[in-house]
């Protein structure tokens, strides 16, 4: 590690350069926070061989994969735990319960809570635990307690906490989690709404939760009693995969990799996107999700299936769907500044799908790409929401009942 030929720097000058970056980029705003990063050394909790130019740079360290060589468990790319534990809102002396453990965020933690805080970080795998263990003694927080147990249940012993931070993608609330907040707690969580994982911020509002703030993310799915019930059609081995959150959908596998072999529909919408705007369309992705009807994500290797589908992201990608086709949202550059939005249709019906997902598209312009983007509230399973003013994505799982209602009121610029 330190020394190697990979390395261009010490840890304290690569920690103190992360930290800059951070703070730079808006992502640390607090003294507290800020002073966690400089701290803490984050390549005690990397894995075995990294350099430490990789282990301070601002992206993903994966320290596990599973016999299918996906990520099982991962350090998450720091400028996603600055916002996570910026959205936390943390105190000295506050009780905090982390659901994932990898250590290196639940030293942070650790570091802005202070001594009299209290931190537990539970993980399903004991490796894992085990790893995370070795490199908060090593790093100097011995004060945290590391469990080894489903976090589908949290961990009743150090209730009630002031925050409780989950950093494993959930497709669902537990009422553990909720029993086990304090009356005036936050809960940041990566939740899974029909294939689009935002980091909600969830506080407690009259009988239900209010998300406060809404950011695109990704984590490591969730293992144990609360795993994802997503199903994986893989229409062309792992190279061309449909993924469904809705398992009820009635598609069908064969028809749908079928599909693939008729001509690729192409249609273009009026709607373009410029080179200083970024990725500002993600409200996009939660817009096309949000309507009442059969709906999936594409994921796609682009190498080996490069000339057969081309979706405008290659790991969640929407897709419109029928029983047996399918049209998903594509771009394509019109010049050095501006792309434009579009869909790929294939099989029957892909004429209307690709109508459709051009209509949905516009509709997204006029109305919402420029408001502050839709309200989640979370309920618990079995109540009724209120009806909402504007339409509306209900996603019910076996605990709690996710809303997404987007307003009404938004008129076309």
């Amino acid at each position: 590690m330190a020394g190697s030929a990979l390395d261009t720097s010490s840890t304290d000058e690569a920690r103190a350069r992360l930290a800059d970056q951070l703070l730079a980029r808006r992502w640390v705003t607090s003294p507290a926070v800020e002073a966690a990063f400089r701290r803490v050394p984050r390549h005690l909790f990397a894995t075995h061989g990294i350099s430490i130019d990789a282990a301070y740079a601002d992206d993903v360290v994966i320290t596990s994969r599973g016999p299918d060589g996906r990520a099982t468990s991962s350090i998450s790319a720091p400028w996603l735990q600055a916002y996570m534990l910026e959205q936390a809102g943390l105190r000295p002396g506050a009780r905090v319960l982390e659901v994932g453990s990898g250590g290196y965020n639940a030293a942070l933690i650790a570091d802005v809570v202070g001594p009299e805080g209290t931190v537990v970080t539970i993980d399903i795998d004991a490796n894992v635990i085990e790893r995370a263990r070795t490199g908060l003694d090593r790093a100097g927080y011995q004060q945290v307690t590391a469990v080894h147990g489903d976090g589908e249940y949290g961990h009743q012993p150090g209730a009630p906490y002031d925050a409780i931070i989950v950093t494993v993608e959930t497709p669902d609330l537990p009422p553990a989690w909720l029993d086990q907040l304090a009356p005036a707690g936050v809960l940041i969580v990566p939740l899974r709404m029909r294939g689009m994982t935002r980091c909600l911020t969830l506080r407690r509002h009259e009988d239900h939760l209010l998300a406060a703030a809404a950011l695109q993310c990704g984590f490591v799915p969730m293992q144990g009693d609360g795993r994802s019930p997503a199903r994986r059609l893989a229409l062309r081995g792992d190279d061309v995969v449909v993924v469904l959150d809705d398992t009820t959908a009635e598609v069908s596998l064969d028809a749908l990799a079928a599909a693939l072999h008729t001509q690729r529909l192409e249609a273009w919408s009026p709607v373009t996107i410029t080179m200083e705007e970024g990725s500002s369309f993600e409200s996009l992705h939660l817009w096309l999700a949000s309507q009442p009807r059969p709906f999936g994500t594409l994921a796609v290797d682009r190498e080996r299936s490069a000339g057969l589908v081309d979706p405008q992201d290659r790991f969640v990608c929407p897709t419109l769907l029928t029983a047996d086709s399918f049209a998903y949202l594509a771009m394509r550059k019109l010049d050095d500044t501006t792309w434009q939005f579009g869909t790929h249709g294939f099989g029957p019906d892909a004429d209307t799908l690709a109508t459709d997902m051009l209509d949905l598209i516009t509709v997204w312009d006029h109305h919402h790409r420029h408001s502050p983007g839709p309200k989640i509230t979370v309920h618990p399973t079995g109540t009724h929401p209120p009806e909402p003013d504007g339409p509306q994505l209900l996603v019910t799982r076996r605990h709690a009942a996710i809303m997404v209602t987007w307003s009404a009121s938004e008129q076309p610029r």
